[in-house]
């Protein structure tokens, strides 16, 4: 099954409708031809004076803020469209040099989150101690984008975080997608390879364990699925699920198309204009697994 033109053309208008900026931008340039610096541009409006990301650039933390999630959907971004831009990343790096916590790594939120609407998962008593994610795919998506040196201006706080990080993995919960991710995206980059192929047997066994993908299409409840884990036949943990597996999750993605053109989410959003901005990310997202698995006509 593909998702046929008229199909794709529906989602094309609902994106145009209802996105944000950023994510037409991403669109643009991965379905019309379009160049990198428009998303860039729109990518500088939620980066701070600080050098970090706020002002929901993920989209259920509404503070204008800076914080290290919003760091890391920056970092996504320039990892999906391939381009290390200078500019913006002196500014995270100015900004994760002052955001790292005693004892390394960055904190889940900053405490400010909770003066902005935000969704409940986000509320933070204590933002002291650093946290696993999201600094763990920070740093991964740092060494990818070959943004920082282990020397230099960078070395002492990646150093730092990168000590962190390699404490925190044993530590992690084996069965949470959250955790696994951050470990991933450091260990696939991390420089030391000889310790993180050790390590990323470990994960493999994680990733092995039933229950840890979820393989049913129509599962319900806190789940991640095959596409969550494999969204590209290049993700890490493709090689733990068969290409069948993926083939039925793909038919169900393209069945979950609703009316408007859009795909919907599997959490509340906070209100009308959230849903929409997230609904319009996801949309995006979808279209990209459903190009990167040969399923657009």
């Amino acid at each position: 099954m593909k998702l046929d033109r008229s199909r794709f053309m529906k989602a094309r208008e609902f994106v145009y409708a209802n996105a944000r900026l950023l994510d037409r931008r991403r669109f643009e340039y991965h379905f019309e031809q379009g160049k990198a610096h428009p998303v860039l541009d729109a990518l500088r409006a939620y980066q701070n004076s600080d050098g970090g990301f706020g002002s929901a650039l993920e989209p259920d933390i509404r503070t204008p803020c800076s914080q290290p999630v919003a760091v890391e959907c920056a970092l996504a971004v320039l990892d999906e469209i391939g381009v290390a831009d200078p500019g913006i990343l002196r500014g995270i790096r100015t900004y994760l040099g002052q955001a790292e916590r005693e004892g390394g790594g960055f904190p889940r939120a900053a405490i400010d989150v909770n003066d902005y609407p935000h969704a409940p998962w986000w509320d933070t008593t204590d933002d002291n101690a650093g946290s696993l994610n999201p600094t763990g795919r920070i740093l991964g998506l740092l060494y990818k984008l070959k943004a920082v040196s282990d020397d230099g201006e960078d070395g002492g706080w990646m150093n730092r975080n990168a000590d962190f990080v390699w404490s925190r993995i044993s530590l992690a919960d084996k069965t949470d997608y959250h955790d696994v991710i951050q470990c991933i995206m450091f260990l696939e980059y991390v420089p030391d390879r000889q310790r993180a192929e050790a390590e990323l047997k470990k994960v493999d066994e994680w990733l092995r364990k039933p229950g840890t993908i979820e393989l049913d299409p129509d599962a319900s409840g806190y789940v991640h699925k095959v596409l969550d884990w494999a969204p590209s036949p290049e993700s890490y943990a493709k090689k733990w699920i068969s290409d069948e597996a993926v083939g039925r999750h793909l038919d169900v993605l393209i069945g979950q198309q609703q009316e408007d053109g859009g795909w919907g989410m599997s959490f509340p959003a906070l209100s009308r204009g959230n849903e929409a901005e997230w609904r319009g990310l996801i949309t995006v997202d979808r279209l990209l697994t459903l190009k990167a698995y040969g399923r657009l006509e």
